[in-house]
Order: structure tokens, then C-alpha cells, then sequence
């Protein structure tokens, strides 16, 4: 069974196409899951006066899932939808992150750490934000807040782990040893909380030109027994799985056998295809 486990929608503002072109592309591609995992709502910014369309409005939250829940249904004959969330942490808004979490009948939340306070290290308009800054203190920043978003209990997937390199930014090769330590921690704190990690295949389109995590984190990742699910990080309807070939290949090449599903925030394992 082909699946893809992370998806994103016009809701979200930087995304294009309805939920409904996401489903029946998933139908056309021969899916047998598709994962709805839009972005949570900014909490820790005021989006009227940050940078415009980067996440749903909060009161868009419920309209979300109540439109997944009716694709689910009108749909269950051809594809098995996901009702997902890819749920920021924010260092000091876990309560408000919790409560989203637990009000919703979500089959799986995604954690990952796009914001270092209020700089989001994903968005291209705020790349600038590295310039003159100790590149390997924001790797330690990243790092210590991937531990602890896998340590809260919220997630079930954790997302793009190695996302902070997407811009081609790196502490250098003095600090290879001292990132490479990062890295191995952050997982270690993964296989300890006992979550699964995604293997998000955007990466290849970006400037880092490579998969989150990397080859060298995913093989990690198998020693550590990690369970791993796969993701495209759509945000049009026509790049539904896409590099999740090579995807695939690159966890069976690690050793992987089986991907992690989920419904109802139970994880169960399906025999991987490649």
C-alpha cells in the first residue's frame, strides 16, 4: 500500500488546492492513505502583523476538520483518509499546543519546529535571519527544541528533523564533529520518546538538495529502531508523492522493511513497497 503522509492546503495560505483536489489526486495516483496534515494556527505570533499567509486562521481550525471527516466518509470506498495535524512546538506554548491537540479526533500529529522564537527558519522571505549569527548556536538552539517537542507527548510523527540545513546552512566543517553530535542526540530523544520520524521527501527540491533527514540520520535512525512513515510535504495537488520513490528506496536500502500508519493516534506497521 502507497501512502503519504503529508500533505498541505489553500487553508494554510502558502499552499494551493482544496482538500477534495488532494484526495482525488491521491485516488489518481493509486494511494491507498492519504494523510490531511495541515499547519496549527500561529499561537506565539499575531498574524496581522507578521508575515502574512503562513499558517490557518484559528477559526478555520474546526472548518478543517469537519471537511476532512466528510472526505473520509464520502470517499472510504477508494482511499483511506488521515485526519492529521503538523503541530509546531513553540518553547513556552505547550499549553495552548496541548489543547489543540486533545480537541480535535486527530488519527496522527506531525511535530516540528519551524520557529526558532519568532523567526521561522522554513520560510524563505526570512533567510536573512542567519546573517550574523553563530551558525552552529542555531543548530544547538534547533536541536535542544527537537529533544523537547519529542519528549512532550503530543506528537506521533516527528517531522522534517533536519530541516534547519533546507537553506544550505551549515555550522561548517570545524563543527562537522559537534553537529553530527546534535544530530545523534536529537534521535536518540526520538527513539526514547518512542514516536516514529518521517522520511520528507521535499528536501530534494530544495537548496539542501536532499531528503529530512539524511541518508547518514536515517541509517541512524534504523540502529535505533525508529519507526519510519513517509511524507511529500505537498503543498500543490500535483506534487502528491512526489520523491516518495526514492523515498521508499532510500528507507529499504537503510534496512527498513515496514512504514508507520496510523488512525486514531494508534500506530500499526505496513509492509513497504519499492
Amino acid at each position: 500500500m502507497l501512502i503519504d503522509y503529508h500533505t498541505h492546503h489553500v487553508r494554510c495560505g502558502h499552499a494551493v488546492g482544496e482538500l477534495e483536489e488532494y484526495v482525488r489526486r491521491g485516488i489518481e495516483i493509486g494511494l491507498g492513505q492519504i494523510g490531511l496534515s495541515d499547519h496549527m494556527p500561529l499561537l506565539h505570533v499575531d498574524p496581522a502583523h507578521y508575515y502574512p499567509e503562513m499558517a490557518m486562521p484559528m477559526d478555520e481550525l474546526p472548518r478543517y476538520v469537519e471537511e476532512c471527516l466528510k472526505l473520509k466518509e464520502k470517499y472510504k470506498d477508494q482511499i483511506d483518509i488521515r485526519l492529521g495535524l503538523e503541530g509546531d512546538y513553540i518553547e513556552g506554548w505547550e499549553e495552548a499546543i496541548e489543547r489543540i491537540v486533545e480537541a480535535y479526533p486527530w488519527d496522527y500529529v506531525i511535530g516540528s519546529v519551524h520557529f526558532l522564537g519568532e523567526w521561522d527558519i522554513t520560510d524563505h522571505r526570512q533567510v536573512q535571519g542567519w546573517e550574523g549569527r553563530d551558525s552552529f548556536g542555531v543548530y544547538q538552539t534547533y536541536y535542544d527544541a527537537i529533544q523537547k517537542a519529542a519528549a512532550t507527548g503530543f506528537y506521533d510523527i516527528m517531522g522534517h528533523l533536519d530541516v534547519i540545513k533546507r537553506f544550505g546552512y551549515h555550522p561548517g566543517e570545524e563543527f562537522a564533529d559537534e553537529a553530527r553530535a546534535l544530530e545523534n542526540a536529537a534521535l536518540v530523544a526520538v527513539a526514547k520518546s518512542g514516536v516514529a520520524m518521517e522520511l520528507n521527501a521535499s528536501g530534494l527540491s530544495k537548496p539542501c538538495t536532499e531528503m529530512f533527514p539524511s541518508e547518514r540520520m536515517i541509517h541512524e535512525a534504523y540502529r535505533l529502531g525508529i519507526p519510519l512513515t513517509v511524507g511529500s510535504d505537498a503543498h500543490d495537488p500535483k506534487k502528491l508523492g512526489e520523491n516518495l520513490d526514492k523515498a521508499r528506496v532510500a528507507l529499504w536500502e537503510a534496512g527498513f522493511r515496514e512504514l508507520a500508519v496510523f488512525e486514531k493516534r494508534q500506530r500499526t506497521m505496513i509492509p513497504l513497497e519499492v
